[in-house]
């Protein structure tokens, strides 16, 4: 992840150049662990973020979400996301970050849980740019699954495709995978088409 584009968030939110929370930020995605969590989503991330940033509220507040969001990743924790968002909090409670601000930046993070329920514009791109991997060409998709089975080698493998198989059907079930029009209209398609592959194949 560049640094050029965390020095240009700081400088939107009024904050100081925090290199070392940059720093701190890059050890975590390059954790050896990590196969598809990795800096390479984040960059990702951050690539649609800016294709959309014009249809957002508060843009800056939605990239810091998404530079922290997988920032704690543990495989068998089931708090990751909200760990992430007590990172995040500390870093911009640190820096002076007013409470709304606070407030909106730790919901953005804490809703990628369950990818469910957003009531904001910001809150529905937060989802649909962190599951744009899903709606992605079908040999992108298939190296996505194969690198989330990698971060989860140590499970057995009829565990993990039980379990693999829920995620991705409930993903199935939903009314609509995207919850704006933009991502429904570039990826919804693909995405279905992606999900039913995955979980015939599990």
């Amino acid at each position: 992840m560049q640094e050029q584009d965390w020095l240009s968030m700081m400088t939107a939110f009024g904050f100081g150049e925090n290199l070392p929370a940059h720093a701190a930020l890059i050890a975590a995605y390059d954790e050896p662990h990590r196969a598809y969590h990795t800096t390479e989503h984040i960059e990702a991330c951050l690539l649609h973020l800016e294709r959309v940033k014009l249809e957002l509220d508060r843009p800056h507040e939605v990239r810091l979400a998404l530079w922290f969001h997988d920032a704690v990743y543990k495989i068998f924790s089931g708090t990751n996301e909200k760990d992430s968002a007590v990172w995040a909090v500390k870093f911009l409670r640190e820096n002076g970050a007013a409470d709304d601000v606070v407030a909106r930046i730790e919901t953005l993070i804490l809703i990628t849980e369950h990818h469910a329920n957003p009531t904001t514009k910001d809150e529905q791109f937060m989802l649909d740019i962190d599951l744009s991997i899903l709606g992605a060409s079908a040999n992108i998709y298939d190296d996505f699954e194969i690198n989330i089975r990698k971060e989860y080698k140590l499970v057995p493998k009829l565990i993990f495709r039980k379990k693999r198989k829920e995620i991705l059907k409930s993903f199935l079930d939903m009314e609509r995978v995207y919850k704006t029009d933009v991502f429904l209209a570039e990826r919804e398609e693909q995405a279905r088409e992606n999900l039913a592959r995955a979980v015939a194949g599990l």
